[in-house]
């Protein structure tokens, strides 16, 4: 995670100067599954690496054994176009989805940071409070969602593998009363983020999407100062754009122009960050594929030092 949380810096720089290739998503839809099939391919010559991930989003697996995310990604050569590895993407999805975040905390949240909400009981919660963890001093973490049973089974999880105080909330209110961070990585039709939860200074991160809603209330929106991965593709259309951004939009509470910077603009400092201790900031995910690159690149690295993998043979 470390590793990856570093790599993912470099690699958003390229992606806002314009020397990462990552076109936005596009999708094939299954509507009587209310599910899709995307396509992200990237490439980030910095990294020597180029990819494509296929990605599917099936929110009605929602409770079964299935994840509601599943994908594969293929890495090939960038001199050559010759696919030389095939992964796992389901578990690179979460944990690339994770470290950005945790990118955007180490960029925009204050640095006393202490107490994190986590809002969802799947995959991107459990990556959200690991990676978190990696960038600021975290002591005490609040798990809400949806199912109580869940967001207690998460809280024990985490507990047994991090050194903060995890503990279940029944509301997403009570998580945010005070929370210094906040990861929010739901399936929400309605906004679970709603301003008069928040504390004042406190770092908002939103990776959860839901065709059909939203996150983050305009409020929220209207206040923070907004950084997104791209955007061209956080304003883009469906499949790939934000609807947390795209109803303000449309309803007129702001304009395009009220995205501040994105995340790799940051990191140069050709945009400036948090520019007090009680401003809101927020960092809305959509995803793109310079995050899968980076991520599959230093896993193919690491198969290939340490001779893990299946050599194969396509006829």
């Amino acid at each position: 995670m470390d590793a990856l949380i570093e790599a993912l810096a470099p690699a958003m720089a390229d992606l806002s100067l314009g020397r990462a290739s990552s076109p936005d998503r596009v999708a094939a839809l299954v509507p009587e599954q209310a599910g899709f099939l995307a396509a992200m391919p990237g490439y980030v010559p910095s990294a020597g690496v180029l990819m494509s991930k296929l990605v599917s989003l099936f929110p009605r697996n929602a409770g079964t054994t299935l994840p509601t995310h599943q994908a594969l990604i293929v890495v090939c050569d960038p001199d050559t176009g010759e696919p030389t590895a095939l992964l796992d993407g389901t578990a690179i999805t979460a944990l690339r989805t994770g470290a950005c975040s945790a990118l955007s905390a180490r960029l925009l949240a204050r640095k006393e940071a202490t107490v994190l909400a986590v809002l969802g009981t799947g995959v991107q919660a459990r990556s959200h409070a690991r990676a978190m963890c990696r960038v600021r001093p975290i002591r005490e973490i609040r798990v809400a969602g949806r199912d109580p049973a869940k967001a207690a089974s998460v809280a024990d999880e985490l507990s047994s593998v991090l050194e903060a105080e995890v503990r279940a909330t029944p509301t997403y209110a009570e998580a945010l009363d005070g929370a210094d961070i906040v990861a929010a990585a739901t399936h929400a039709l309605q906004p679970v983020v709603r301003r008069r939860w928040l504390a004042p200074g406190v770092h908002v991160t939103s990776v959860g999407y839901n065709p059909a809603g939203r996150e983050i209330d305009d409020a929220t929106v209207a206040e923070a100062l907004v950084c997104v991965e791209s955007r061209q593709a956080a304003l883009a259309p469906f499949p790939a754009g934000s609807n947390d951004l795209l109803m303000p939009i449309r309803d007129g509470v702001i304009t395009a122009g009220h995205v501040h910077a994105e995340l790799g603009e940051l990191v140069v400092g050709s945009q400036p960050g948090r520019t007090s201790p009680d401003q809101i900031t927020l960092y809305k995910s959509v995803g793109v594929a310079v995050q899968d690159a980076v991520a599959a690149a230093l896993v193919v690295t690491a198969a290939r030092d340490q001779s893990i993998g299946e050599e194969i043979t396509l006829r």
